[in-house]
């Protein structure tokens, strides 16, 4: 593993977020289970008598004492992850991820769209902060959106579709939220971890964000650049029929009410989740 050259993006900093979910802990399946970091959700992957698992995603930064703390709740003192497998590189999903990877030693794997965002060759696309939404959008400048560089710790998700030490996983392409967003499912029993291709929680606003109020919205506005990918990938999350969601942001659905709220978005996506403004809104007209 190479170490010594990763290094997160110059606007990284600690994000002043919280939530009354903050902190907490849900086993949603017995080898699914979810921490609330703040304002965004980890998870992991591994029933704990096996202490085999992966961790999905990796907080806010200056969250990796709370991320280990919750993993060796779960696993048992000293225990680490398989690997980090990532949805997404925005910068609530890989807050932590450089100390989490000096900690445990483990690779980083994510879509192959997603590697420069990853490796320092390149920026997001800036967070527009002029789309329609709350206060959370409003403040989205001061979200860090520069590379960060995990050097030779990353890796491309295996083109077959598999994930790596994630048995009955797959990955899907669900992209709009960024170029490389990816979900993961397993068929056997419809688990999906969503990521931030839809949502339980309105995440532009911040009233709602704090309160958690549950309620399935689309990827969160102010990083989404590519609504009709957004649209199509909320349309094939719907197709696949999922019984069981875990998000990035937001808790979690089951049975009915996942398969018929994730229908109604799908089908009234325009009014639901697209702005009617916005820099990359507008692109589009």
């Amino acid at each position: 593993m190479v170490m010594s050259r990763m290094q997160y993006g110059s606007d990284y900093k600690k994000i002043p977020a919280y939530s009354m979910g903050s902190g907490s802990e849900m086993e949603v399946l017995p080898d699914l289970f979810t921490y609330t970091n703040k304002i965004v959700n980890v998870h992991m992957v591994g029933h704990p008598d096996e202490k085999q698992f992966v961790l999905v995603d990796a907080g806010l930064p200056d969250s990796a004492d709370e991320i280990i703390k919750v993993v060796e709740k779960r696993f048992g003192e000293g225990a680490q992850p398989e690997a980090i497998v990532l949805t997404h590189g925005h910068f609530d999903h890989v807050g932590s991820i450089i100390e989490l990877i000096e900690k445990w030693n483990v690779p980083v794997y994510a879509h192959k769209m997603e590697l420069p965002y990853l490796t320092g060759q390149k920026p997001y696309p800036d967070p527009d902060p002029t789309v329609e939404g709350g206060m959370m959008a409003k403040t989205a400048p001061m979200f860090p959106k520069e590379p960060i560089d995990l050097a030779g710790n990353v890796y491309a998700l295996p083109a077959d579709g598999t994930v790596p030490h994630m048995p009955g996983f797959e990955w899907i392409h669900t992209p709009g939220h960024t170029d490389g967003h990816v979900s993961f499912y397993r068929q056997s029993d419809g688990a999906l971890i969503v990521g931030d291709a839809f949502v339980t929680v309105q995440q532009d606003s911040l009233y709602k964000v704090m309160v958690q109020k549950k309620e399935i919205q689309g990827p969160p506005v102010y990083f989404t650049t590519d609504w009709e990918a957004a649209r199509a990938s909320v349309e094939k999350l719907m197709s696949i029929e999922p019984y069981t969601a875990v998000f990035g942001h937001g808790k979690s659905l089951q049975g009915e009410e996942l398969r018929e709220g994730l229908q109604h978005l799908a089908a009234n996506f325009d009014d639901i989740a697209l702005p009617s403004h916005g820099r990359y809104v507008d692109d589009e007209k």
